[in-house]
């Protein structure tokens, strides 16, 4: 069991975490023809518009009500009224997920209030779904404004109804990506069952080029699947930051919920397989049975590679939580882990200590590790280490594709043991900095690796 701290500085050095309002922001970008908004200044959307930019290389909906010094001190009730009616106008979306700041929470904006008062005050807006979360950016992290983001979804936009046989929900951890959630619906499928997935971000921000241009979000969820989630026969939730959302989608509608940690990993996969032959009553498909016997296999590979590597971890708790017991599982140990946020996950960690800190308090920690994985913001550390450095997590801005990496069920666990014992079998056949590996020749042995080949 880990021993979790909270590193109490005068400021972050080198960030690791990112806000609540960003994390809301990303969880409404998985609904169809939505509009995320931020209620606070200009500058707090420009800034998240431009990470999600760089991260997905794509063009992202936003939209901010444009508080400033004034308004801030009176109140932002006519902002928020112009914003809803300019995006109702302009882009015509089916919901504007609202997400506050740190400004407007620190003024005490009551925007339920606003938002009552502006239903009464246009009835034109009657069909529009309008969805606030309070995000204070002052506290939390990415992956809490994202369940803060899903449990309000459910609570405004489910509605109770006859069950439909064979329709279940998931809900979408915040560490999963579009390419992640594109294998979890064809796992689910493969069942026979029918998925609704919350949020949807492979339908939204997989990269694709769309026929039409729309203003809004163009793919994920609708606003009637949002609706129908109340009549689904079974909720599973992905990490442990949906349990939140799917009580209250229980409390509300008397749809039952399974908590599933991760899908990352052999343990976690049987986990699903498991359930979801037990929902549909079907055995599991032979392609899958073929796919856990392939990563049995690429565990056993792996392992004489991966054994014994200390690894340094930076990344919010639920990709922590994922990626750090798999490789534990197949023999390395975490040597130096930092976190964003508080999460009941943290103390199952199979490590020593586990930090709520910044990507400077990794570094003084990672001296003498062997891999470094966080986001981008990590890569000037990795090289003043000189260690290898795997990608993971938001943002990622320097490689493409982040959008498609695929780490759950058995082929992307599989696939991600690979990528890790290819950088380590990599690494051990590169020149040291200071060149004290002279070249090998032919028929010599390596002193590195003990290999007669050439060089």
């Amino acid at each position: 069991m880990a021993n979790v701290t909270h590193v109490k500085k005068s400021c972050a050095v080198n960030p690791l975490k990112m806000s609540q309002p960003i994390g809301a922001a990303l969880a409404f970008m998985g609904l169809n023809n939505c509009m995320p908004t931020l209620h606070g200044s200009q500058g707090c959307t420009a800034f998240g518009l431009v990470l999600f930019v760089r991260h997905f290389k794509e063009a992202v909906p936003m939209q901010t009500t444009a508080m400033n010094e004034a308004t801030t001190i009176m109140g932002g009730m006519e902002n928020v009224e112009q914003a809803i009616l300019n995006i109702h106008k302009r882009a015509n979306p089916a919901i504007i997920g609202i997400a506050s700041t740190g400004l407007t929470e620190t003024k005490g904006d009551d925007v339920d209030g606003y938002l009552a008062a502006i239903r009464k005050k246009h009835p034109e807006l009657d069909e529009l779904a309008l969805v606030y979360v309070s995000t204070p950016d002052y506290v939390g992290a990415f992956q809490d404004g994202w369940a803060k983001a899903v449990t309000k979804i459910v609570q405004e936009l489910a509605e109770p109804g006859e069950k439909i046989a064979g329709q279940v929900n998931v809900l979408a951890g915040s560490n999963l990506t579009p390419g992640d959630i594109e294998e979890i619906r064809e796992l689910v499928e493969a069942f026979g069952l029918k998925p609704i997935i919350l949020p949807d971000l492979s339908g939204s921000m997989d990269g694709h080029v769309p026929d039409n241009f729309s203003p809004t979000t163009l793919g994920g969820t609708t606003l009637a699947e949002l609706r129908s989630t109340g009549a689904s026969e079974f909720t599973i939730a992905i990490g442990e930051h949906m349990r939140e959302a799917a009580q209250t989608l229980q409390d509300k509608c008397g749809v039952p919920f399974q908590v599933l940690e991760s899908l990352t990993g052999l343990d976690a996969n049987d986990q699903l397989m498991s359930l979801l032959a037990q929902k549909s009553g079907r055995a599991a498909p032979n392609k899958y049975r073929r796919q856990r016997s392939q990563l049995v296999d690429a565990m056993l590979d792996a392992h004489f590679y991966i054994g014994g590597k200390k690894i340094a971890i930076g990344a919010e708790p639920e990709m922590l939580s994922a990626i750090g017991h798999l490789l534990v599982g197949i023999g390395a140990e975490l040597a130096a882990v930092v976190t964003t946020t508080h999460s009941p996950l943290l103390e199952k960690l199979p490590a020593q200590e586990v930090l709520i800190g910044d990507l400077e308090d990794l570094e003084l920690r990672a001296q003498g590790c062997d891999m470094l994985i966080t986001h981008s913001h990590g890569r000037q550390m990795a090289e003043r280490l000189n260690i290898p450095f795997l990608r993971m997590g938001i943002p990622m801005f320097d490689r493409l594709g982040a959008a498609h990496q695929v780490t759950v069920g058995y082929r992307g666990t599989r696939d991600l043991i690979f990528t890790v014992a290819n950088m380590f079998m990599a690494a051990a056949h590169e020149p040291a900095p200071d060149d004290w590996r002279q070249p090998v020749a032919d028929g010599a042995e390596c002193g590195s690796c003990a290999s007669t080949a050439a060089h």
